[in-house]
């Protein structure tokens, strides 16, 4: 009986063998084989190789040059006038070191009063703004007047410096 079960069994797998490989060939990869087949004779065409411009060689002093340029541009437009260091440190990253607003609104030809006001909102919550409540945390009231008085000045600066 047991015999009989594996004849029967090798029939039947023998059977679907010639089956497949009628139909394309499993082992082949049936029809994506073909596939593959066409790609691989459409990429033995000739390839053509397009002549590339030699790379002029700068010298140290242009490539050194290059580098400042690009720090000078990362840094943005440095105010022409100075600043505070405590300005430089809690404002100048969003506000531009001239106060002309980069990610920040801009500061420059507010007045004193409205910039300190601003300030002490932000900092009771009545006016709302993650990045000014983390930067404004530990910054006194002393500092506000002394930031709001420095940052009200910027205006006349810059047109003392045109002069």
């Amino acid at each position: 009986m047991k015999n009989t079960i594996v004849g029967i069994l090798t029939i039947i797998i023998v059977a679907l063998m010639g089956y497949t490989a009628s139909k394309g060939g499993a082992w082949q990869g049936g029809e994506a084989g073909k596939i593959t087949e066409n790609v691989s004779s459409i990429q033995k065409t000739e390839t053509v190789i397009t002549p590339v411009a030699p790379v002029e060689q700068k010298s140290d002093r242009d490539i050194e040059a290059e580098k400042l340029k690009a720090l000078k541009d990362k840094a943005g437009n440095v105010a022409s006038f100075k600043v505070s260091d405590k300005y430089k440190q809690k404002c100048a990253s969003c506000h531009g070191t001239g106060g002309e607003g980069i990610v920040g609104l801009p500061l420059f030809g507010q007045s004193e009063q409205s910039i300190y006001e601003k300030l002490m909102d932000f900092k009771s919550g009545k006016r709302q703004n993650p990045i000014m409540k983390g930067a404004i945390m530990n910054v006194s009231e002393a500092d506000f007047k002394e930031l709001a008085k420095e940052i009200s000045e910027f205006k006349a600066r810059a047109e003392a410096l045109k002069q």
